[in-house]
């Protein structure tokens, strides 16, 4: 390759993080020598160009020439144009090195006049003007746009929504050199065809065009503001491009702080799924809460960490945080700190370490902080992980939610809310049955707890929390693929983790002791075409036997052990409104303290003595509706049934190898033993 004697784009770099990296004052200078050589040339062109010659420009008195570099850079000084960082410099910066510009030729010229007698005409100093604002514009922005230079292809982008948001985008996407902002899409005709922060606006039928002309290969959604039910129409019509569509924060995230317009990122789950989130009621959001002592156990999960989240906005007295994992714990703590801080909410945080299945710890926290409303977030959740963790499965969702509950009746704690699941109906694996059985354990102690109300929340899948399908599929997804679905018909009820937390926080003002909340959560989802839009929405294709050439293989890899098809939210169908139109309570069969009580301790004793066989047995007494598939899958158990089983055959192959004993001698029919 022939050297073209130009700067490779490495050398480019370089030169601009170097002279990124330079102190401020080394930076100022430079501008300060490069103004000091500018003003007097142009002054020189404007000379040129008024008198036709350049003897003109050598007649005049050199002091002229002295005075335009003193006059403009202390101008220019003064009006602190120097401390205008060039890597960030705005509008606002210009407007300012324009007046500078107006103002020092003014002084310019008045001391030509009054003080050299120099003979310059007014229109020599008009001319320079326009010279020295064209310098000084395109100076800055060159400099501005070589600090933002960076090697390589810039993914080329279109920004659709061309309101102020979307210039906002437009400005930091250049600012931060990752993207190339090329068009703008929108759909009102009013804003079509006019330049919006430089750059045009096309109608969204525009964007096949874009794609092949421009080489665009992402989207970006500006429209933060937008109802929820126009940004699903959006979507749903970017879908059939190959395009990568993200989208900027919410604007209620902007508004708080807790975004900018800037920070782009994967289009919402909600958006996905096409499903308007509940609101809540805010009267009865903060009636368990504001000045109350709350505590919540499981605090550092991904329901705990957002009910704690919600809670200190609410203004508690105090919020105890339980959570048996030190980095969640210490995480979640942190962060809620800085929150109450941000907010200006005087609220007294406390962490705790600790597990709720250790009763007199428990107990004794509750009692001593004198608390007053409880959320109980503590538990194992995934169905295959505790399908093969059969003890602890139950130790932890029933024991722990069991225990917790006396401590909250022995403390004469007012309201006590589970967090429960949908898979606790008509359950086919044990971590459904196990929290249908804390359902009933608490059901149960409601008869003998006059001062404290008892309820459960049960709800489908959690968007973005932890194992959860989208976070999963866009892992799979960024890897190239496959996406793995257990099964082309299985569905899903969904809800964010907002609009979970916030039922829960309902749930507990409306409560009367005892009942079971369920949410109308709309359609279930099909889990495959969640998927397949995913990857449409990641601008890739599915490849399938239509498609041999796409992207992304979806590869459905059957229901895992004890895992449904289809998911319920009731036991039956009765049902009554709440004063949340969207929240029914449940009413369903239950088992009362003295009938339960025997189970739970019979099933205490199994699970001590590892018994998995009689756990299941009285899972199965407890919970009728439980309909388990299949055998045991504890991983533990069926290692010990291989060993027993192990062990019985080394004991047959051993008596097989022993040397049979000797028949003793028969005697004839009809003799008898000789006597001794």
């Amino acid at each position: 390759m022939k050297n073209t004697g130009l700067p490779s784009s490495v050398g480019l770099e370089r030169l601009a993080r170097r002279i990124a990296l330079l102190p401020r004052p080394v930076k100022a200078s430079v501008a300060i020598v490069a103004d000091a050589i500018a003003m007097p040339v142009a002054m020189a062109i404007a000379l040129w160009l008024r008198r036709g010659s350049l003897a003109a420009v050598l007649d005049v008195t050199p002091w002229l020439y002295v005075a335009t570099t003193c006059i403009c850079v202390g101008v220019f000084g003064a009006l602190r144009i120097y401390r205008s960082v060039f890597r960030f410099i705005s509008r606002s910066a210009l407007v300012s090195a324009s007046m500078g510009v107006v103002l020092a030729t003014l002084l310019l010229w008045s001391f030509s006049t009054l003080a050299l007698a120099s003979g310059v005409t007014f229109r020599v100093f008009a001319i320079f003007a326009a010279f020295a604002l064209i310098y000084m514009g395109v100076s800055r922005v060159l400099v501005r746009e070589a600090l933002h230079y960076r090697p390589g292809d810039k993914e080329r982008v279109a920004i659709y929504g061309a309101g102020s948001s979307g210039a906002q985008l437009a400005r930091s996407l250049r600012e931060s050199g990752q993207y190339i902002p090329i068009a703008f899409l929108d759909c009102d005709e009013a804003r079509q065809g006019t330049l919006v922060a430089g750059i045009k606006v096309h109608p969204p039928t525009h964007l096949q065009t874009l794609i092949g002309k421009e080489q665009v290969t992402s989207v970006l959604l500006a429209i933060p503001s937008t109802s929820r039910r126009k940004r699903q129409t959006v979507i749903k019509s970017l879908e059939a491009y190959p395009v990568h569509v993200r989208t900027v924060p919410d604007i209620s995230d902007i508004v708080a702080g807790n975004a900018t317009v800037a920070d782009v990122r994967e289009v919402d789950a909600n958006d996905l799924l096409g499903r308007d989130p509940v609101p809540p009621n805010e009267a009865l959001v903060g009636a368990c809460i504001r000045g109350k002592v709350v505590m919540v156990s499981g605090a550092g999960g991904s329901i705990g960490s957002e009910l704690c989240r919600q809670i200190v906005r609410l203004g508690p007295k105090r919020l105890l945080l339980v959570e048996m994992s030190e980095p969640a714990l210490y995480h979640v703590d942190r962060e809620l700190r800085t929150l109450a801080a941000s907010k200006g909410v005087r609220v007294e945080i406390v962490p705790l370490l600790g597990n709720v299945h250790h009763r007199n710890r428990v107990r004794e926290i509750m009692s001593r902080y004198g608390v007053q409303t409880v959320y109980h977030a503590a538990a194992y959740k995934h169905v295959p992980i505790v399908e093969q963790n059969i003890i602890e499965g139950i130790h932890n969702n029933v024991y722990s939610s069991w225990y917790a509950a006396e401590a909250a009746i022995e403390s004469n704690v007012e309201t006590f809310v589970l967090i429960s699941t949908d898979k606790a109906v008509n359950p086919t694996n044990v971590m459904g049955a196990t929290k249908r059985l804390a359902e009933l354990t608490l059901q149960a102690l409601q008869e003998r707890a006059p001062l404290t109300r008892f309820c459960m929340v049960r709800f489908g899948n959690v968007l973005e929390s932890s194992g959860s399908v989208v976070p999963l599929f866009r892992d799979q997804i960024k890897r190239g693929g496959p996406v793995t679905v257990t099964h082309k018909e299985v569905t899903r009820y969904f809800m964010t983790i907002p609009e979970a937390s916030q039922l829960v926080l309902q749930a507990g003002s409306m409560a009367q002791g005892g009942d079971v909340f369920v949410l109308d959560m709309g359609r279930p989802v099909r889990i495959a075409d969640l998927a397949k839009r995913m990857v449409s929405l990641m601008g890739l294709t599915v490849r399938d036997n239509n498609h041999p050439d796409g992207d992304i293989e979806i590869v459905y890899t059957g229901l895992r052990p004890a895992e449904k098809l289809y998911e319920e939210l009731l036991i039956g169908t009765n049902v009554t409104g709440t004063e949340h139109s969207m929240i029914m309570r449940a009413m369903e069969d239950k088992l009362p303290w003295w009938q339960l009580k025997p189970i739970l301790d019979d099933l205490l004793t199994a699970i001590d003595a590892f018994d998995c066989g009689r756990a299941r047995a009285l899972l199965l007494q407890a919970v009728v509706q439980y309909r388990p598939e299949g055998g045991i899958q504890d991983l533990v158990w069926v290692r010990s049934q291989e060993d027993l089983l192990d062990s019985a055959a080394r004991v047959t192959d051993i008596r097989s190898r022993l040397p049979r004993p000797a028949k003793a001698p028969q005697l004839p029919v009809g003799s008898s033993t000789p006597a001794h």
